[in-house]
């Protein structure tokens, strides 16, 4: 068996712009002598007929000779090795044709399932789609992206890490509870593996150092991994559904800690003219404790969001599903505030800074006020009890607890604080505000006489 190639066509000596097409010719005794077009052409005088390929001495680019020498190399090699497999019943004039047109051709002659195997989308790019046609809010798609990075690193974790799995993918079809439980291992340690294994943190970085991340925090990420493979189900991407056998526990959380009307105001008229920064943001806290809202709600808030003596908006975690306009009245101290900085730049409510920065002030006003109650906390990482000054626990979101657990003491009406809250009906994040405090177990005692 012989394999060799030709070209039929002669041109001119000077002639440098005709092209003529390499035939490839194949000969075994009588069993077979066939030829066949290839999808290869060149210039008749820049071919060696016996060399078989560009002339050595020939003037042409880089780029033209590896393109037909390697050309011609690879064709011999394929059609050597496919002839080899053949049996005496399979040989036809036809059979050097359509050797040919499958090399060149290759997706005319798979099958359906090899099809789908080979343009079957990576993990990523299915990622990537979720978050680009799943309806999500902004903060959603900002956590969901925090997730798929997390994603992506494992899989380069595995590779870096595991024997023999240098070439190991994240497959959605072969995904099971079992990898599900490794990468939950995965993110609960991640913050070991940020200093073990830099390269994988330079390939796919984050803002901030990975931190060790608690339980709860951990069932978040893996609702959100549940979320997106159900998509993929309900969008037939796939049929795998490993959460099948991966159970998600209940999020714990202890009572939520906030500070009384008397804390409230003392921390609202403590002179913090020295520190005015975080007299700045003393007072947007406040005023955030005196109108209940998210944070992420109120900073979205302008001049606009201010009707009748009172704030209105729409939440955001609502405004997906069933979106709920909540109106909240504003009292004295809320326009009192509203008043002192009436003049902030731009059409903001107030004068925001970044949440961090936010939440690290409102520590320090709440230490500089010695509102140093001790409370009881759950810690989010062992969920074990621990026992803290509340000025190292205060944050954004306890202005939001203030708003709902002291008004509950009032009205402990549950519907109606959700009107002002924007909870949904039947909540069941708000059922965590409805501690019974002191003052209303006194209350259900005395019912006794």
């Amino acid at each position: 068996m012989k394999v060799t190639f030709i070209i039929k066509k002669t041109v001119k000596r000077y002639d440098t712009d005709s092209k003529a097409t390499i035939y490839l010719r194949l000969r075994d005794g009588r069993r077979l002598d066939s030829i066949a077009p290839t999808e290869l052409t060149i210039n008749p005088n820049l071919w060696d007929d016996k060399a078989e390929q560009v002339k050595s001495k020939v003037v042409c680019s880089d780029e033209l000779r590896n393109e037909i020498n390697g050309g011609v190399r690879l064709l011999k090699t394929y059609i050597e090795k496919e002839y080899q497999t053949i049996s005496n019943d399979e040989i036809s004039k036809d059979w050097l044709k359509t050797a040919l047109d499958k090399y060149h051709n290759p997706n005319k002659y798979k099958t359906k399932e090899e099809l789908i195997v080979e343009t079957k989308p990576t993990i990523e790019e299915l990622l990537d789609e979720f978050l680009l046609k799943h309806k999500l809010s902004e903060v959603r798609r900002k956590n969901f992206r925090v997730v798929r990075r997390a994603i992506l690193r494992y899989e380069l974790y595995v590779k870096a890490t595991r024997r023999g799995q240098k070439d190991f993918v994240l497959d959605i079809d072969n995904i099971t509870s079992d990898t599900l439980r490794d990468m939950w291992d995965f993110f609960e340690n991640e913050h070991k593996y940020f200093e073990l294994y830099p390269a994988i943190y330079e390939s796919i970085p984050e803002k901030r150092t990975p931190k060790p991340r608690g339980k709860n925090t951990l069932n978040d990420c893996f609702c959100r991994i549940r979320t997106f493979f159900l998509w993929c189900f309900d969008n037939k991407k796939t049929t795998n559904r490993p959460f099948d056998q991966f159970r998600i526990d209940e999020c714990t959380y202890g009572t939520p800690i906030y500070i009384t009307l008397e804390e409230r105001d003392k921390l609202f008229e403590k002179d913090l003219s020295v520190h005015k920064q975080v007299e700045i943001q003393r007072d947007i806290f406040v005023f955030q404790s005196l109108i209940g809202c998210r944070i992420g709600d109120l900073y979205r808030m302008t001049k606009q969001n201010i009707i009748n003596d009172a704030i209105e908006y729409i939440p955001r975690k609502t405004k997906e599903g069933n979106p709920l306009t909540v109106r909240v009245p504003l009292n004295d101290k809320a326009k009192l505030i509203l008043e002192k900085y009436k003049d902030c730049e731009s059409n903001k409510l107030l004068p925001f800074i970044s949440e961090q920065k936010y939440n690290d002030a409102i520590k320090k006003a709440f230490e500089l006020a010695e509102i140093n109650r001790i409370v009881t906390i759950l810690d989010p990482l062992t969920n074990e009890e621990v026992k803290k000054p509340m000025y190292e626990v205060a944050s954004s979101h306890m202005a939001r607890r203030t708003f709902i657990g002291n008004i509950y003491k009032k009205v402990k009406d549950p519907n109606l604080i959700g009107a002002l809250s924007g909870h949904k009906e039947g909540s069941k994040a708000f059922s965590r505000y409805r501690e019974i405090d002191e003052d209303m177990k006194k209350e259900l005692v005395n019912l006794l006489g």
